[in-house]
């Protein structure tokens, strides 16, 4: 038997008459005879209003789900058997809402964007190596599972198991806005498959994010400041990868960055590639050195804890997953090893955006 105390109203989550209002003067602007004389600036304000564009269609939208299901219980009420049409179209009106929640979430000025990642073991050698490939792995079911467009742009194997480094990039709506919810160190804690003593052992690899840049944001590379290598491709592609030095390497020397592409077997496409990469991660640097600047003048000090674990992963002597951030947690690690992430992802941001994130760390008897 159907029973609904109530129905969410959707316009308390979503401010449309605020919305449709900005909406209508961004729409004279575009109209206007001189809207393309500052070409960035038009295109900031054509991405303002597809952003409300989509607002404005998801509150339609979810105002016709409640409709619905208001329908749905008067036919209920009357005698009707749509209790398993009704269940259906509430879990429906519950995706759509949750969704919803996670872009409103997603409001900073890059997270809309593809993302770039990049995985590094810890020390630890082949352990630490293998963990960084089970992350990889981790990481592309979850793109599947989401949709997103994924391509391996430089992968360094390891000697006998796992890698020494990967970076891959991710295209789809808020790619990077998602993915910055998994920056940081993840542990790992099993019997190792490579100790013929199967003691247990930890493991660490880190994964970082970038957005993947607009070819307006203003990040110059001069010449002198780069070297270029080439060299020939270690990875897995096909013959025609590894028989030409099509692989491209950029060291970018003031500030050390080094950045490799060798999915393609041009190397006029991998340094275009590799250039992408280096922006990004030079805009990276940027943007934490103004914040750090800004720290300082505010007189906050942060500590410095790259070593210091974002979420734990116990296969052993217990199964759980936990993020020491947010303490969401899963008792089930193979199947967040098998990409089912958007718990901890919303978790995040749910935290992040109500100002309770705690620090990464913590719970040394994981």
């Amino acid at each position: 038997m159907i029973s609904a105390p109530g129905l969410p109203i959707c316009g308390a989550i979503f401010d449309g008459a605020a919305a449709h209002d900005e909406l209508t003067r961004l729409e004279a602007r575009t109209a206007a005879p001189d809207f393309w004389k500052d070409q960035a600036e038009a295109q900031r304000v054509l991405q303002r209003r597809r952003r409300l564009e989509q607002d404005r269609d998801l509150v339609a939208s979810l105002k016709q789900r409640t409709d619905d299901l208001a329908v749905l219980l008067e036919w209920a009420a009357a005698g009707e058997a749509v209790d398993d049409e009704f269940a259906r179209a509430l879990d429906a009106l519950d995706a759509e809402v949750q969704t919803g929640e996670i872009k409103k979430m997603l409001g900073g000025e890059h997270d809309r964007l593809n993302a770039i990642v990049t995985i590094h073991p810890g020390a630890g050698g082949t352990e630490s190596q293998d963990w960084a490939e089970m992350l990889l792995r981790m990481y592309l079911r979850w793109t599947e599972r989401r949709g997103f467009k994924r391509e391996i742009i430089d992968y360094q194997p390891a000697e006998e198991a796992g890698l020494k480094s990967v970076t891959f990039t991710v295209a789809g709506e808020y790619a990077y806005g998602l993915l910055s919810a998994e920056a940081g160190v993840h542990r790992l804690v099993r019997i190792s498959p490579f100790d013929q003593a199967a003691r247990r052992h930890t493991s660490f690899a880190s994964l970082y994010v970038y957005p993947e840049l607009p070819e307006d944001v203003d990040i110059v590379v001069e010449d002198k400041d780069i070297r270029i290598d080439t060299y020939r491709s270690s990875g897995a592609g096909g013959q025609h990868v590894n028989v030409t030095d099509s692989a491209v390497r950029i060291t970018h020397l003031p500030t050390g960055i080094v950045v490799s592409c060798q999915n393609e077997r041009s190397q006029i496409k991998n340094r275009a590639q590799a250039m992408k990469v280096l922006k990004a991660r030079l805009y990276d640097l940027k943007m934490k050195e103004q914040q750090a600047r800004l720290d300082q003048i505010g007189g906050e000090k942060k500590e410095i804890a790259f070593g210091s674990q974002i979420r734990s992963y116990v296969l052993h002597p217990y199964q759980l997953v936990k993020d020491h951030r947010t303490k969401e947690q899963a008792t089930n690690p193979n199947r967040v090893l098998d990409g089912d992430l958007d718990g901890f992802i919303k978790s995040y941001l749910m935290k992040r955006a109500s100002g309770t994130l705690g620090e990464a760390g913590g719970d040394d008897d994981l």
